[in-house]
């Protein structure tokens, strides 16, 4: 699985102590890693969380990323941009059981955590325990064992309802302000990781006219 790490600005100053958690956690497990920063608080792309979730439904939907790790002060509004778009099923998690119960109950392909609210001593140690329990166990198995039928069930329930309300990605991009959609591509690192995973040409090809 190639998962891509986005921070927003509130907390682009915590991309390298996430990268490291991340890395040692999912890296023995046989996953890799984009981190498609911000790389500090001072980088000259400042991502939004709105533009961090222009940049995770670019990532998934083109293939360049499997799973994407995001988040801002307290992972609601990345959440929530992240889940403006299709192709997209981020959770709000905070800790280990949100992580493992998200993986198997809702088998999303994002999550968003809260890297400032209720992170302080052993922060690092609580992204470690969130990470082993969302990538080290599968995905979509359901829970608790008496519910994996009706679970799976509305899971695919929740995306048929999706593919029916939500516009295809490159339509909704076209229609926002492009120089948000700009900056959400702006990263100095961004042009190597993407194009060198992307799948989708449509979308690459937007991509390109934006850059």
């Amino acid at each position: 699985m190639k998962i891509a790490l986005i921070n927003e600005n509130s907390q682009g100053g915590k991309n390298g102590l996430i990268l490291a958690a991340l890395k040692k956690v999912v890296e023995p497990m046989g996953h890799t890693v984009d981190n498609y920063g911000m790389y500090g608080a001072d980088d000259e792309a400042q991502l939004t969380y709105v533009q961090c979730g222009i940049l995770g439904a670019l990532l998934l939907n083109s293939g360049a990323a499997d799973f994407v790790v995001t988040g801002c002060g307290t992972g609601e509004g990345a959440m929530l941009a992240m889940n403006s778009f299709p192709g997209v099923i981020c959770g709000h998690v905070e800790d280990p059981v949100d992580a493992y119960t998200f993986a198997h109950v809702n088998d999303g392909n994002a999550v968003a955590l809260p890297f400032a609210k209720g992170f302080g001593w052993g922060g690092e140690l609580n992204l470690e325990y969130v990470f082993e329990k969302l990538f080290g166990f599968g995905h979509g198995q359901g829970y608790p064992p008496e519910r994996v039928e009706p679970e799976m069930r509305n899971k695919r329930i929740l995306d048929q309802v999706r593919a029916k309300t939500l516009r295809p990605l490159v339509e909704g991009l076209k229609d926002l302000d492009q120089e948000l959609v700009k900056g959400a591509v702006a990263g100095r690192h961004f042009k190597e990781l993407f194009f060198a995973g992307c799948k989708d040409q449509a979308i690459a090809d937007y991509v390109k006219e934006l850059l």
